[in-house]
């Protein structure tokens, strides 16, 4: 069933500027450059590339050091286009908010998910313009939306009635989604155990909106991050789509749909699964037979998938000792730093090294005095010295964003472009 929506022509609404969902511009805080040659890993069988930019990254810097490859920012952003070509990306920022990230977006013309006044202000000064914004957390403080409101930032979501009383109070006249609660099924994280609204509380919450003098524009879901399977995304288009329907029945008349996040990376090199690719020509499909596309604009919040392929981790060894009948590792960098994944994102990461040779169960910790601090159990790694390198890939994403500045006195890694 193909959602009825009004006629006239989404463009005209300012929270959805053509300015930035009709826009592709495919041009090619503290943080060091380095000219390379490498594959990234964006592509498969990148070791050698990667191992290559790692060599020339140490003789210029110390250890630990997160190298981004521009070039991977760029392939992320075309691999997204090409397989949503109507589906704007709007970057979902707590992926990794790192300055110079952000300015490599704007260039391309993506839009921004920012989540609090201090995201929304650091995208405004690193050159994003208000309509490229949406303010997508559902809980938002008073002074925050106190600020979208100066800074023009006009599009928001929200899932429960309070939040709109507030939106309406300190940002009248704001452009509102609806956030629904979907189905989770299939992802690393659920967000639906924290967020979203009942979808048979969508509509009334919309007509709240128009009654508080708010712009009732669209609705979002999220599948939760690192989501595997397509039915979950296709389940809530369908849900989604009788929303719109219903809410057109009520005079709103809706015409932007925000399909959230959680596109699927891969951590490791023979890691199997659906890719991208493939659960995006399912969305597509659903996309064209649920919803009238002249008439809804599309947009989403991908955040990993953008950056988390750009980022290698290069650590080294600082100590070593055999425990438990195998060979135990201390890093340099650990989950209270860079891993910090393995704790917040239930993340799981493939640990390589430069050296070759037979491999032996082993066990990988972190620099600090904390037991928790221990990066994988069972590692099946060559045998190990002192100073060695040990180097993670696809680490772009929630690892730096959530690293501790500096606890037990051991600072994150050093962000490198390269």
């Amino acid at each position: 069933m193909q959602a009825r929506l009004l006629s006239h022509q989404p463009t005209h609404n300012p929270s959805v500027s053509p300015k930035i969902l009709n826009r592709s511009k495919l041009n090619g805080g503290n943080v060091t450059r380095l000219n390379g040659n490498g594959n990234g890993n964006g592509k498969p069988g990148s070791g050698k590339g990667t191992e290559f930019l790692i060599r020339e990254a140490l003789k210029k810097h110390a250890t630990p050091v997160m190298l981004i490859e521009r070039e991977d920012l760029t392939r992320q952003f075309t691999r997204f286009q090409r397989s949503l070509p109507n589906v704007t990306p709007f970057y979902a920022i707590k992926a990794n908010p790192n300055p110079d990230i952000v300015k490599h977006f704007v260039k391309l013309g993506t839009g921004f998910d920012v989540a609090s006044g201090n995201e929304m202000g650091e995208v405004l000064r690193l050159g994003a313009k208000p309509h490229q914004i949406i303010f997508a957390n559902t809980i938002k403080s008073v002074p925050d939306i106190q600020l979208a409101h100066k800074s023009h930032v006009k599009m928001m979501t929200f899932d429960n009635e309070p939040e709109l009383y507030k939106i309406a109070k300190y940002a009248p006249g704001s452009h509102v989604l609806v956030r629904i609660k979907v189905i989770n099924m299939g992802s690393q994280v659920e967000l639906s155990l924290k967020f979203g609204a009942d979808p048979d509380q969508a509509v009334f919450f919309l007509q709240k909106a128009k009654a508080l003098g708010l712009k009732p524009v669209g609705i979002s879901f999220h599948v939760g991050s690192q989501c595997r399977m397509s039915e979950s995304y296709l389940d809530a288009l369908r849900v989604t789509s009788k929303l719109f329907d219903q809410a057109e029945d009520e005079g709103l008349h809706l015409n932007l749909l925000d399909i959230g996040g959680g596109f699927p990376i891969r951590h490791f090199d023979r890691e199997e699964g659906p890719t991208f690719e493939d659960i995006a020509r399912d969305i597509k499909k659903h996309l064209r037979q649920l919803f009238d596309l002249k008439k809804v604009h599309l947009m989403a919040e991908p955040g990993r998938f953008l950056v988390g392929p750009a980022g290698t981790l290069v650590t080294q060894v600082v100590g070593r000792t055999f425990r438990n009948n195998r060979n135990y590792y201390y890093l340099n960098d650990g989950v209270y730093a860079d891993f910090s994944g393995i704790v917040f994102d239930n993340c799981k990461y493939e640990l390589k090294t430069l050296r070759r040779g037979q491999k032996f169960l082993s066990t990988v910790a972190g620099p600090t005095c904390d037991s928790l601090d221990v990066i994988s159990q069972s590692e099946e790694l060559p045998e190990l010295d002192v100073g060695n390198i040990v180097y993670v890939k696809n680490i772009g994403a929630y690892s730096s964003a959530s690293a501790v500045p500096c606890f037990n006195g051991f600072a994150p890694a050093k962000t490198v472009i390269v």
